[in-house]
């Protein structure tokens, strides 16, 4: 009897036949399973990344409330198949929060165990909203989990989890510069991680599918 696939992302990870082969293809195995998994299917489907750089992002929700260290090891498991499958996933990304005032315990235990199985991580501290905020505006001082939020609700305009994706997609381009500039400047002051409140490393995933050639 063939083993029975029924863990959490142990589906086939071979790409699906189709007419256009993608040049990389990108899997995001995100904590959220409402706002981050929104705001990257919209992402999908912009023409920067749907037809000029040839994206198969495959992003994978419904891992909620999972610490990082799970979310990490489920990511580096794909990528294990992937490589036996000789599946094309280019790059592997985990999309998770830090949360303040109590962090998500096992935070650089996660990175490291990331590090060691190349799987990339975009770290939001001290959560995604803050990375949604940086569409708007700059932000530049301390936040908590709660503050986050409702700093994103009064932004956008929304109410709960959910957002209108749509509207953030032509500001991708100010939030990637606002976040990079907050990390350089944690840089510049010697904070380390995960003291680093304000940032997010949502940039660098952006950066990396649109680069595609």
């Amino acid at each position: 009897m063939a083993r029975e696939r029924s863990r959490i992302g142990e589906k086939s990870l071979r790409r699906r036949v189709a007419t256009r082969k993608p040049r990389k293809t990108f899997l995001v195995f995100c904590e959220g399973e409402r706002t981050e998994p929104e705001y990257l299917n919209a992402l999908k489907r912009q023409p920067s990344v749907r037809e000029v750089a040839a994206v198969d992002l495959r992003v994978m929700p419904g891992h909620g409330k999972a610490a990082p260290r799970n979310l990490v090891a489920i990511a580096a498991g794909a990528r294990s198949r992937a490589i036996e499958e000789d599946a094309e996933i280019d790059e592997v990304w985990c999309v998770f929060d830090v949360e303040w005032p109590r962090n998500h315990p096992g935070l650089q235990q996660a990175i490291g165990e990331a590090n060691r199985n190349n799987v990339q991580v975009a770290v939001s501290n001290p959560c995604f909203e803050l990375w949604l905020i940086l569409h708007f505006q700059d932000h530049s001082r301390w936040l908590d989990t709660d503050q986050a939020c409702r700093l994103r609700q009064r932004l956008d305009g929304s109410a709960g989890k959910g957002l209108d994706a749509a509207r953030y997609m032509p500001l991708t381009g100010h939030a990637v510069r606002r976040a990079t500039r907050l990390d350089e400047r944690h840089q510049r002051d010697g904070t380390d991680f995960p003291n680093t409140n304000p940032s997010s490393s949502m940039h660098r995933l952006l950066t990396a599918i649109e680069s595609v050639e």
